[in-house]
Parts: structure tokens; sequence; C-alpha cells
């Protein structure tokens, strides 16, 4: 069984187009400052996946 949707798997590299590009901003709203770090983009678009109800594994505490 697999753990991300094929669905979600694209947001998270079109996260990284966008990060590469420079237009991934961090922050509610995107008003914070431009993503520098391949995580923190991954962590953004996992979490924009969720908010769309794809499947995506529950955040870590």
């Amino acid at each position: 069984m697999a753990k991300y949707s094929k669905s979600a798997s694209k947001d998270v590299k079109s996260a990284l187009h966008r990060k590469k590009k420079g237009t991934l901003k961090s922050g509610k709203g995107g008003k914070g400052g431009t993503v520098k770090s391949r995580k923190q983009a991954i962590a953004i678009a996992l979490s924009e996946a969720r908010k769309k109800g794809k499947k995506v594994p529950t955040k870590k505490k």
C-alpha cells in the first residue's frame, strides 16, 4: 500500500520547481520569505496536499 497518492507526489514535484524558480514562499498565505531548503519545500508541498484532501500521512509531532 502506498503512503502517498500520485497527485500528492505531483504537488511535491511542482513545489520543488517553484523553489528552483524562486517563487515558492513560506508562511501563511506566502507572505514569508523565499524558501531556501529542499526539506522546507517538501514540507510546504505536503501540507498543501493535506489541505486539498489528498492521501498524505499525518504530520509527525
